[in-house]
């Protein structure tokens, strides 16, 4: 019997699991009292699953009364890994579906361009205009960085 005291089911090092790994081999039966003393979340369930199937261990879980040591039991995970995998392709198409949606609007994504020669010029003009537009207002204007006209002040002045 390995059992993890006091090591809740959501930690990623449970030293009595991975002792009970390096152990078992082919044919064993891993047992646990509930499913959620193996994992908390149904992905990394059959993540498990897929590594106990792999290494040829069955598995069972008393309380649920689930098993994959039967061919029923076997069909039953693959139904719900099924399922599993649809809910993760679903939610990777709805990202893909907000970042393509996203990419038409105004937003900018990442750090702002640096200024070109062009847009410094044109800062520089407004800067220089009467009444002078501020650091800030000629950047936001230009759709650049402060800081990107700051840098170019300063390298202009030494």
């Amino acid at each position: 019997i390995y059992e993890d005291v006091g090591v809740p089911g959501s930690a990623v090092i449970k030293p009595a699991y991975n002792d009970m790994l390096r152990r078992a081999q082919a044919g064993d039966e891993i047992i646990v009292w509930r499913l959620d003393r193996l994992s908390r979340s149904l992905s990394t369930l059959m993540l498990e699953l897929q590594l106990f199937g792999s290494r040829k261990f069955a598995f069972r879980s008393l309380s649920e009364e689930i098993e994959t040591v039967t061919p029923t039991g076997q069909m039953f995970f693959h139904m719900v890994d099924a399922f599993v995998r649809f809910e993760r392709d679903v939610m990777a198409e709805r990202s893909i579906a907000a970042l393509a949606a996203s990419t038409g609007a105004t937003r900018q994504r990442g750090r702002p361009p640096t200024i070109s020669d062009e847009q410094w010029s044109m800062a520089r003009k407004l800067m220089a205009a009467e009444p002078p537009l501020s650091v800030a207002g000629a950047a936001k204007l230009l759709g650049v960085s402060r800081q990107a006209v700051h840098k170019r002040l300063k390298a202009e002045a030494s």
